[in-house]
């Protein structure tokens, strides 16, 4: 259960193979660069929320990412869902809906510049200074409330899927010519990135599926 620490979780999610892999969205897309809606009160529980929450899993695991958010394939929703360890070499798992990123004090966090990159700016890497901790407050899929504390890389990550349903990239967070030169070495090596995505589409198709 969401939440709650196990010994072991399945290296490929239940999630993820129930999930049908979707469209990866790009920067320049509208729909990355606008608030995303909030989920309303009766879409809680529903089988259509579930089955987003699966796509957005398999969609990130074919792209190889540690975190995903809604509008990172097309749907104008306040979710993301995540699969990450942390400094400590704890892996977590899980999603959140109507997340709100707390103003942590200065006290209990410290900057680092750690290289960070985007599924949605496809290729990339560069260093940029974040927390090293973070707090989400959410709901679950059926509404119940949620909490999640995060610290060095999942912080990060907890952050950046955030600031997506805020309308941000990262690279919005960066000097005028280090984002001109991400964009750049992105051109050169977006063709690449999708064709491995193509090809880990077909290694997720061929996994068998739950009972």
């Amino acid at each position: 259960m969401q939440g709650e620490p196990v010994e072991r979780y399945p290296e490929v999610p239940p999630e993820t193979l129930r999930g049908e892999v979707r469209r990866i969205t790009v920067i320049g897309e509208d729909v990355l660069h606008r608030r995303c809606r909030d989920v309303a009160e009766e879409e809680f529980g529903t089988p259509g929320l579930s089955r987003l929450i699966d796509d957005m899993f398999a969609t990130m695991w074919v792209a190889e990412g540690v975190g995903l958010a809604a509008n990172q394939i097309g749907v104008d929703l306040r979710a993301f869902v995540w699969d990450c360890f942390d400094e400590d070499g704890v892996r977590h798992v899980g999603h959140i809906l109507n997340p709100v990123l707390d103003d942590l004090p200065a006290a209990a966090r410290r900057l680092v510049d750690t290289a960070e990159g985007c599924l949605s700016v496809p290729g990339p890497r560069t260093d940029l200074a974040r927390p090293d901790a973070a707090v989400v407050r959410g709901r679950d899929l059926v509404g119940r409330p949620l909490v999640v504390e995060g610290s060095g890389y999942f912080a990060r990550c907890l952050q950046h899927e955030s600031d997506h349903l805020a309308g941000g990239l990262y690279v919005d967070r960066l000097a005028a010519g280090e984002r001109r030169a991400v964009l750049r070495d992105m051109e050169e090596r977006k063709a690449d990135v999708f064709a491995r995505r193509e090809v880990r589409t077909g290694e997720l198709a061929a996994l068998p599926r739950p009972a």
